[in-house]
């Protein structure tokens, strides 16, 4: 990929990270960090609700489908493995059960949240993690 177009990505990346955590706070959420960097990976947003705390992966795509392809397996592992060390920092969230969530940003329309899009749980998942 040349400069050009991963710069051009990484800005289509931090406008839907944005809007995403526009969209959360409207609806109730309180961010919590913003692209978090952890040694296993960096998680785009973490946001709590109530007792909900949620690893939100943001995807830019036309559907909430190609979303969810776009976070594969390992992605998916990844993002666990980084949701987790960054909890463990946080003593005051320790007691809370994450939870892993995709916000997809599709050109003009509503973005969608899908709660918890994926989990340590999931078949095939824990070979990786």
């Amino acid at each position: 990929m040349s400069r050009d177009r991963r710069r051009a990505a990484e800005r289509r990346g931090r406008r839907a990270e944005a809007l995403a955590a526009l969209w959360l706070q409207l609806s109730g959420w309180r961010i919590l960090d913003r692209r978090a960097r952890t040694g296993a990976g960096e998680l785009d947003l973490v946001a709590r609700r109530g007792g909900v705390l949620a690893f939100i992966e943001v995807k830019e795509r036309s559907s909430l489908e190609a979303g969810l392809e776009a976070v594969g397996p390992r992605q998916r592992a990844r993002l666990i493995r980084a949701g987790s060390l960054w909890q463990s920092r946080r003593s005051d969230l320790a007691a809370m059960q994450p939870r892993y969530d995709l916000i997809v940003i599709a050109p003009w329309r509503w973005p969608r949240h899908q709660a918890a899009a994926f989990d340590a749980d999931a078949p095939g998942l824990r070979n990786l993690i």
